[in-house]
């Protein structure tokens, strides 16, 4: 379970979603995925454990004294080949958790694309979506939609109010007037939450990455684009509580700092350690901090130790989770899924850290106060070393 900050990045900022709450995964590291298992037929012919365990299945359909459910016997099989592993990042999982796994890791939602806060008052309207095409703007308050009225609600309640299905009346109060705006839900990219901070005359950036899905990528360079053009003389990457996802999340990300030919981190394999450096010509200069915490894990510590490492990033909070292996995901034909470890990682000085983590510049805990209300001193800090 994430921990919940006492500051307005986190606490009082939501992005309007009309979709179902996932449950919190440890992702890990996935290298790729959507792959189907094919079996060759040369395979079939010359694995003679193969046959045999094919010999026990056909004996059973034939034999055995009851109707057998053939699909939820293979499932069974397949998930006790992957728990003789022995690795809890090697696991069979059912159609539902499949299913739930790659929503959360879509990088997608279905709604209109603004955040709110107060309640209903917007404080971002996102470019190039359902909200900016009809003329909601930033600040706007939004006072009822669909005929009810917003009072008294807060973020949730005022999303859950959004059909993703039909066209939405919005009823908004901008500068004392009342404006109507017809707009429908369509399925956009989850945006990044970013912010710039003013500290001792330095504008400092700084970007929320939750989950390496399949469009943190774009979205992380949107976000730094519109960052960047607002003239920030220094950046904070958050990954803190960031479970993972995928590796060429991390990998993209850490490639627009690093100049070309630097590492970015290694693959240790069965047969050999593949060593993946930054190709592109993209990079940067400024100083970088980057937050974590004991649920930052893989695709977050990919890129915490390649920024550190290879960039000179200061890392800020306690050390991180310690997930060092990359697995490899198949798509069964039913809609389950298999996920199988394939390698370890390695940082860019070629550690493993595996079980270990990685310990931050800064170990930095975060502080209660007297009602038990968590004051983010790892933000704290990272914003007072990046202002001198």
């Amino acid at each position: 379970m994430k921990k919940e900050y006492n500051f307005s990045i986190k606490s009082t900022i939501i992005i309007v979603i009309i979709t179902s709450v996932v449950t919190s995964l440890v992702t890990g590291l996935i290298l790729y995925n959507n792959s189907k298992i094919l079996i060759g037929s040369s395979n079939l012919q010359t694995d003679t454990a193969l046959q045999e365990f094919l010999q026990v299945y056909y004996d059973l359909e034939d034999d055995y004294y009851t109707d057998i459910d053939k699909t939820e016997m293979i499932d069974q099989a397949i998930a006790a080949m992957l728990d003789y592993l022995g690795e809890d990042y090697s696991t069979y999982m059912n159609q539902d958790e499949t299913a739930d796994l790659e929503n959360h890791l879509s990088g997608q939602y279905v709604g209109i694309g603004i955040s709110i806060t107060n309640g209903n008052q917007i404080v971002k309207v996102y470019e190039d979506t359902p909200a900016s095409r009809v003329g909601l703007e930033d600040n706007d308050v939004i006072t009822s939609i669909n005929g009810t009225s917003t009072e008294g609600l807060n973020q949730n309640a005022v999303s859950a109010l959004i059909s993703k299905t039909e066209e939405n009346t919005i009823v908004i109060n901008r500068g004392g007037q009342t404006h109507t705006f017809k707009v429908k839900a369509e399925t956009l990219n989850s945006p990044l939450i970013s912010e710039i901070f003013e500290e001792n005359n330095k504008r400092i950036g700084y970007i929320l990455i939750e989950s390496f899905t399949n469009t943190v990528e774009e979205e992380f360079a949107k976000a730094l684009n519109d960052l960047e053009a607002q003239g920030i003389d220094s950046l904070i990457i958050d990954v803190r509580s960031n479970t993972g996802g995928y590796l060429k999340g991390a990998t993209s990300i850490a490639s627009i700092f690093l100049e070309k030919g630097k590492t970015i981190y290694s693959l240790e394999g069965k047969d050999s350690t593949d060593v993946y450096v930054d190709e592109t010509d993209e990079k940067r200069d400024y100083k970088v901090a980057v937050l974590i915490n004991d649920g930052s894990a893989s695709a977050s510590e990919v890129l915490a130790a390649a920024l550190k490492e290879s960039y000179g990033a200061t890392l800020i909070g306690t050390t991180s989770y310690g997930k060092g292996k990359v697995q490899l995901t198949k798509n069964l034909e039913d809609g389950s899924m298999v996920k199988y470890t394939t390698a370890r990682w390695l940082t860019p000085s070629g550690e493993c850290i595996d079980e270990i983590g990685i310990d931050p510049d800064y170990l930095v805990n975060l502080e209660q106060d007297e009602n038990g209300v968590y004051k983010d001193t790892q933000l704290e800090k990272a914003k007072e070393l990046l202002s001198q």
